[in-house]
């Protein structure tokens, strides 16, 4: 089969997703349509439609795109199956019913920001950074009932620097993820797939991690854990959606900080969990329980986020603060 002949339908919604798309596309492959969200209302009034990235790059290319409510609504699986999809590829986007994902002939396959079966669901690049992980990959794998459960076909692997964060390796993995992508539709056009189940990939002793969706509560960091622990947790949430704290005045009022960057100096002090140490210029630490977190940039809430010498201008009493 030559690749104009395999029709390929392409779902997707977040810019993770346009890299594949986009490679897809260049490759000279025969993408028929797109699936994506409907356009979200943003604004004050929510009166601005904003389209998402996927939208944005099938329509600069002209591609059709289909953007359904729900995806059993009669009216979108008629025009899904006008389409005539051979194959269909997703990538970041919603959660198939069967229906969807059984129509074409060669199947459904997913691209997931992972080393399946490790990191099932939503968030995998945060967790594995989050859990201190020190490589993590990408997996191809074939829809099946269940959340990320399917019989793999290809992955790869990259390792997670020790000063990497999530906007880091989300890039690194955007990149892999298309290649992989581009590798899995061209093994369906050679009739040349090989799957496996995902229980090849772990023994009864391996402890599996899941990757659930992160809300803002989860996001609060615990100054009492460790501090590698902590340094992952920020790192592994910047620059989206972002770890934060509260930043405690000497009168008992709050206000809420999100961090993005930070060192880790691991040393012996006596300091209460909490402290902040300033030089009042360049430099602010949190004492932790084996040593100090030095913050980078942050950002307080209604600002811009700034450098850590700009947010020390504006507290010229840093020290007499405490964060919890």
């Amino acid at each position: 089969m030559k690749k104009e002949d395999l029709r390929i339908v392409y779902m997707g919604t977040p810019e993770f997703a346009v890299e594949s798309l986009r490679v897809l596309v260049e490759e000279g492959y025969n993408v028929v349509g797109v699936v994506t969200v409907p356009d979200k209302p943003i604004g004050r009034h929510g009166s601005v439609l904003q389209p998402s990235p996927v939208k944005e790059y099938a329509e600069s290319v002209g591609l059709p795109v289909l953007q359904p409510e729900k995806l059993k609504e009669e009216s979108f699986l008629s025009d899904l199956r006008a389409l005539n999809a051979d194959l269909q590829v997703v990538v970041a986007f919603r959660m198939l019913p069967e229906v969807v994902w059984i129509m074409p002939q060669f199947g459904t396959f997913n691209l997931h920001a992972s080393l399946l079966p490790q990191y099932r669901g939503a968030a995998p690049i945060n967790w594995a950074i989050i859990n201190g992980e020190k490589e993590t990959g990408a997996t191809t794998f074939f829809l099946t009932h269940g959340m990320d459960t399917g019989k793999i076909i290809l992955q790869k692997r990259i390792p997670i620097e020790e000063t990497d964060n999530v906007g880091l390796v989300h890039d690194k993995l955007m990149a892999l993820g298309a290649e992989l992508v581009v590798e899995t539709v061209h093994a369906v056009l050679e009739n040349n797939v090989k799957t496996f189940d995902q229980s090849e990939f772990y023994s009864e002793e391996t402890e599996l991690f899941p990757a659930p969706k992160i809300f803002k509560e989860t996001c609060r960091i615990d100054w009492t854990q460790p501090i590698q622990k902590i340094y992952d947790f920020i790192r592994g949430l910047s620059p989206y959606p972002a770890a934060w704290t509260q930043l405690k005045a000497p009168d008992g009022s709050v206000q809420t900080l999100k961090i993005y960057d930070t060192e880790k100096i691991v040393t012996v002090h006596h300091l209460p969990v909490g402290t902040l140490k300033a030089d009042q210029k360049n430099t602010l630490e949190i004492a932790v329980k084996d040593g100090f977190i030095r913050l980078l940039s942050l950002q307080i809430a209604g600002k811009k986020r700034m450098k850590i010498s700009d947010f020390l201008n504006g507290f010229k009493e840093i020290q007499t603060y405490t964060v919890e």
